[in-house]
């Protein structure tokens, strides 16, 4: 999951995934990681406003970390989720040729909303972040659909 500085919409859905994850029994089988991509938080929690509407939620984000998106992450997973159409045009810029389809859109996994961006909460009010976290819970039963599909596929 990748946002501009790992500590609102990317972090958001990396705790969000790995609860389900975890609610699926895909523990050890999934690797979940949030990154940016700017170095201006890295070292930092999330948003205090991110982590207190995740945890009304049940979604614990205290424990991640910002990060910037980095070279060996284009080899290391295979899905690399854009919150937004920039952060889209920025990780397929700086991701060699032969992983570029593992670069996607969020939201393209929560089709029942018409739209390609998940909004930025961090200048906002509430609203925004329950609206971001609406539309990554919907993102994320899509991913896990992936997930599970994949796995069945792997195990046969």
């Amino acid at each position: 999951m990748v946002c501009t500085g790992n500590i609102c919409r990317s972090p958001t859905a990396d705790g969000v995934l790995r609860k389900k994850i975890a609610q699926a029994g895909l523990v050890g089988r999934v690797r979940v990681d949030s990154a940016g991509t700017t170095d201006y938080h890295v070292g930092e929690a999330p948003d205090r406003r991110a982590q207190q509407h995740a945890k009304k939620r049940g979604y614990d984000l205290s424990n991640l970390r910002a990060r910037e998106v980095c070279a060996s992450d284009y080899v290391e997973f295979d899905l690399i989720l854009a919150m937004d159409s920039t952060h889209l045009s920025f990780l397929k810029r700086s991701c060699p040729s032969e992983y570029q389809t593992k670069v996607q859109l969020f939201l393209d996994f929560a089709p029942e909303y018409r739209q390609s961006d998940v909004p930025d909460p961090y200048y906002g009010g509430a609203e925004g972040f329950e609206q971001v976290l609406n539309l990554i819970e919907a993102g994320c039963d899509g991913v896990m659909k992936l997930v599970q599909l994949q796995l069945c596929a792997q195990s046969r």
